[in-house]
């Protein structure tokens, strides 16, 4: 198998749920609610003497430290094989959007090896790897509408695929950190509601009760970090063909669910023509 190209998608959360109470990791309890979300970065794995990484655009720090080496290693070493692949990232995921994106990169990756090296992607020595690389990249092994507990990285339910229109919108530069949103939410974090409602309306393909019901304890630290994010998130609340809207992950990322595919790209259009800011529309709920 000389050369895998693998499309992967990013993600948003239609709820997040974060919990003061840590595991023996130290990880916070997130319940959390993830579909992807059709804007993807391209991974191409082909064989080489040893392993390679290389990000378009390059990343800030050595190949070594990337989620992607990391993955690699991790899963070679987890199933006696040898990672002598070359791995290209083409990534049009935001990096510090509570997208996904470093975290989709590590499960396009582990996917293509799981081919290569004739290994399921439930295997549950993938999944140990998935943990240990990322919370989300569990998600990233096979991006469907899921449930995920334990601390956002334990599959409880998948649903159906359905296809929704969405404006994924953030500020112009910059981001926000995960950990400095979960210690801002130690601070100052309320408690979660219940992901009941969301998933009763994923199982029945509901999108009006999605958008009634969306939800993120995280995102008033994502706020308070970054004020741009509530700028944006305010802004694109109030836009018409919007029926709702909510930050994603850990921010800086918002998005809405759009009435149509049309309005998401107007509304996107006119984040970048008129404020500069960062915006894509996109279809979320399934791969294809």
């Amino acid at each position: 198998m000389s050369r895998q190209v693998v499309e992967t998608p990013c993600k948003v959360n239609l709820y997040l749920g974060i919990h003061h109470e840590k595991d023996d990791r130290g990880y916070h309890r997130v319940d959390s609610v993830m579909v992807p979300v059709a804007l993807c970065d391209t991974v191409v794995v082909s064989d080489a003497p040893e392993l390679e990484v290389v990000h378009t655009p390059a990343l800030e720090v050595a190949p070594e430290r990337t989620t992607v080496w990391r993955a690699a290693t991790l899963l070679a070493e987890a199933l006696g094989e040898r990672p002598e692949v070359s791995v290209e990232v083409t990534a049009r995921i935001p990096e510090k959007a509570g997208l996904g994106g470093s975290s989709a990169d590590a499960g396009a990756v582990l996917r293509a090896l799981c081919e290569r090296w004739g290994v399921s992607v439930c295997d549950e020595r993938v999944v140990a790897v998935a943990r240990r690389v990322g919370a989300d990249v569990a998600f990233f092994l096979d991006p469907r509408p899921g449930l995920y507990l334990g601390a956002g990285d334990v599959l409880e339910r998948t649903f159906p695929e359905f296809s929704m229109p969405v404006a994924l919108v953030m500020p112009a530069v910059g981001g926000v950190s995960t950990k400095e949103a979960y210690d801002e939410f130690d601070r100052a974090g309320e408690d979660p509601a219940c992901y009941e409602v969301v998933c009763e309306a994923l199982a029945a393909g509901d999108v009006a009760a999605m958008a009634a019901n969306l939800f993120n304890n995280l995102a008033p630290a994502a706020c308070h970090l970054c004020g741009d994010v509530w700028v944006v998130s305010e802004w694109l609340a109030s836009q018409a063909g919007v029926i709702a809207s909510m930050v994603t992950g850990s921010g800086a990322c918002s998005f809405a669910i759009c009435e149509s595919g049309d309005a998401a790209e107007r509304i996107a259009e006119a984040a970048r023509e008129h404020h500069g800011w960062r915006a894509w529309a996109a279809v979320a709920g399934g791969t294809e």
